[in-house]
């Protein structure tokens, strides 16, 4: 699945460098190919193109600042914090590919949000993690 990606704190310095080195880490290790921007007080690295953004399948936004998301109109929208990124990667690129995977069959309009009862993409991500990577959702998952 190709995905591209934003990342995006107020310094630009670490965090955002750690959040794209984490999405990209992540999504090698799935077999997914990755672009990913990062935006800070220096402007913006590894800027996405156009071209980019129309081939992508999902898209991802970590970020604590403000980013422009008109240029993400036609592919479902993944939003989170910096912290996110670098903290759960794993399950943002989940939560991408969920929601390609739903866009795929539908007219692809519609953006699922990274809630499984909201479909505001508008919203951020849910703090506390992802319920199904929980420690007892795995156990079921490994009984099951």
């Amino acid at each position: 699945m190709k995905l591209v990606a934003v990342t995006s704190c107020p310094t630009g310095i670490a965090h955002s460098q750690m959040a794209a080195e984490n999405l990209e880490q992540t999504a090698e290790e799935q077999g997914h190919d990755i672009k990913v921007e990062v935006q800070g007080a220096m402007g913006a690295e590894n800027e996405l193109s156009d071209s980019d953004i129309e081939s992508a399948d999902a898209a991802i936004i970590a970020s604590d600042t403000s980013v422009s998301q008109d240029r993400f109109g036609g592919i479902p929208l993944i939003k989170g914090t910096v912290k996110d990124a670098v903290n759960d990667a794993e399950g943002m690129i989940a939560d991408a590919i969920a929601a390609a995977d739903g866009d795929a069959s539908d007219t692809g309009s519609d953006v699922d949000g990274s809630e499984s009862t909201s479909t505001d993409s508008t919203q951020p991500r849910r703090r506390g993690g992802d319920r199904s990577k929980s420690l007892v959702a795995r156990l079921k998952r490994l009984f099951s």
